[in-house]
């Protein structure tokens, strides 16, 4: 079966353009990507309704069997949120969960410090997004709700420190992964004066989105700065009303815990602790062994670099699991209690499961339509120099938003602005891939495709379009202000002048933001 191109026709925005523009319209999240997989389907195969069918049963089939084998990378994903379903519901049945929200509640005496608390935690993880996402909002969501703060905001915390931390960090599987696309495009060009990790290391401070993006998680959690529809829900939360209007009920993996449950703090510290660092060991391993079989020598970031972070997160859900069964013997849980609560925890993952394959599917649809080439390609102009970090930075935020994808964003728009940099000024070499980075950081951050935002909303039980809505304010601003310090940064070659325009965005909106609330609270109070 052969399929339509349209890397250079502007057709191929159209289908992600639908599944994004409906989602927000209607919330109906499965409706909408369907929509888009459909619309794609017939354009790449010129409306044919036959070869269009032929076309989604295949595409449907590579997320689980691709190359004559099982998708290990997919199929891993949803056996680990699986597992982590089952742990959350015995940490729940045992008590350990209320345990730590009691606990934390004599550390975090108001809102602030506990999402004081929850911030410290959602900063530590950062060995991979997904892992981030569902794992510490499993650990947050206690405290959050014990504080009656929303599951939207709880989302927003858990979203804006994964993907923008992750991106920050040599030692993650995201920093792994850069640092072998800009050690590539740094030997294609010539460039053998400065090593890959150090490039990364630079442009750290040039990643303007991602920088000011975790500031602003600092300011709203230090002064309450709740912008557009996270008000609403903020208000909502302190009327003790954290569930979903559309469904009439919370949304979450919570469970109750028997009143005779006598599970502590070790509960859910040991099982969570043994899944971070089981995780962590096995990714170091299975690069590890990857770098063995090639003759290379290890090393931490080599063997991040190779990571199979898939079946690591199995295998660490799975000692952690094994961990927090045997804890529960101890408590005398009774079998019938996990039993019964544990289909619940799996059941809890599934509305998740069912987004996240409609996002791979539709993900798959807009590969093929060539939407990323055909954004890419817009870049081809005759622009001034001075503007070519801003247009990558943009150009990566449109990519990375209709395709639900920041590494497929670094693998088309990090190479072409090598190639641009290369062709026009290479001192902005560093500065145009660190905006494609930023750009690509905002589109994951933010899309509703994204599979970091459905597993945010997720981790948070926050539903998908609430948290979508609550999120977009913020990273949008973000997002302007990094385009106007990548504008300072071309024109005027200097990180520094990036950097500070940037800053003086943020001052101005969140001054603004602020100001604007306590005008509110006056008016309120009066």
């Amino acid at each position: 079966m052969e399929i339509s191109h349209f890397a250079d026709s502007g057709w191929s925005v159209l289908p992600p353009l639908l599944a994004v523009a409906l989602a927000i319209i209607t919330r109906r999240v499965l409706l909408s990507l369907g929509v888009g997989i459909v619309a794609g389907s017939l354009l790449l195969n010129q409306f044919s309704p036959f070869d269009s069918l032929h076309y989604m049963f295949n595409t449907v089939l590579r997320i689980f069997w691709v190359d004559g084998a099982l998708n290990r990378d997919n199929i891993n994903m949803l056996l680990f949120m699986l597992l982590l379903g089952g742990l959350i519901s015995l940490m729940s049945v045992s008590g350990a969960t209320r345990a730590f929200a009691e606990w934390a509640a004599k550390r975090a005496k108001t809102r602030r410090g506990a999402k004081g608390l929850t911030g410290i935690m959602v900063f530590a993880f950062f060995i991979d997004d997904f892992f981030h996402s569902l794992s510490v909002g499993a650990i947050c969501r206690p405290v959050t709700d014990r504080f009656q703060i929303s599951r939207a905001k709880l989302a927003y915390l858990l979203d804006s420190t994964a993907a923008p931390v992750c991106v920050l960090m040599p030692i993650s599987s995201w920093g792994a992964y850069i640092i072998a696309l800009v050690g590539g495009i740094m030997a294609a060009h010539g460039i053998t004066d400065q090593s890959p990790i150090s490039a990364f290391v630079e442009m750290i401070p040039m990643n303007l989105y991602a920088v000011f993006t975790l500031l602003m998680v600092l300011v709203v959690i230090a002064f309450q700065l709740d912008i557009g529809s996270m008000r609403w829900h903020e208000e909502r939360a302190l009327q003790g009303k954290l569930w979903d209007e559309s469904k009439g009920r919370p949304i979450g993996l919570d469970m109750e815990s028997p009143e005779d449950s006598n599970g502590g703090m070790i509960d859910m510290v040991l099982p969570i602790f043994t899944l971070t660092a089981a995780t962590v060991y096995f990714m170091i391993d299975s690069g590890a062994a990857v770098l063995s079989a090639q003759g290379l020598p290890f090393s931490v970031l080599g063997s991040f670099e190779n990571t199979n972070v898939g079946s690591s997160l199995v295998y660490g859900a799975l000692c952690s699991l094994g961990v927090s069964i045997a804890l529960a013997l101890r408590l005398k849980l009774g079998a019938k209690n996990w039993i019964k609560a544990a289909p619940q925890g799996v059941m809890a993952m599934l509305p998740a499961i069912n987004i996240l394959l409609f996002a791979w599917a539709i993900g798959a649809v807009v590969r093929d339509v060539e939407t990323g080439k055909y954004l890419a390609s817009l870049a081809n102009g005759n622009l001034p120099i001075e503007v070519l970090p801003a247009v990558v930075f943009v150009l990566s935020c449109a990519m990375a938003f209709a395709t639900g994808t920041s590494w497929g964003t670094f693998g088309i728009m990090l190479p072409l602005a090598g190639d641009m940099a290369a062709a026009s000024d290479i001192s902005l070499m560093l500065p145009m891939l660190a905006a494609v980075l930023a750009g690509s950081v905002f589109g994951d951050h933010s899309s509703p495709i994204s599979s970091t935002s459905i597993l945010s909303a997720t981790g948070a039980g926050c539903h998908h379009i609430d948290h979508v809505m609550t999120q977009l304010p913020y990273a949008l601003a973000m997002a302007f202000g990094a385009a106007l310090g990548y504008l300072a940064m071309g024109f005027m070659h200097s990180t520094l002048a990036g950097v500070c325009v940037s800053a003086l965005w943020f001052i101005l909106f969140s001054a603004y933001h602020l100001q604007k609330a306590k005008t509110r609270q006056a008016l309120a109070s009066a």
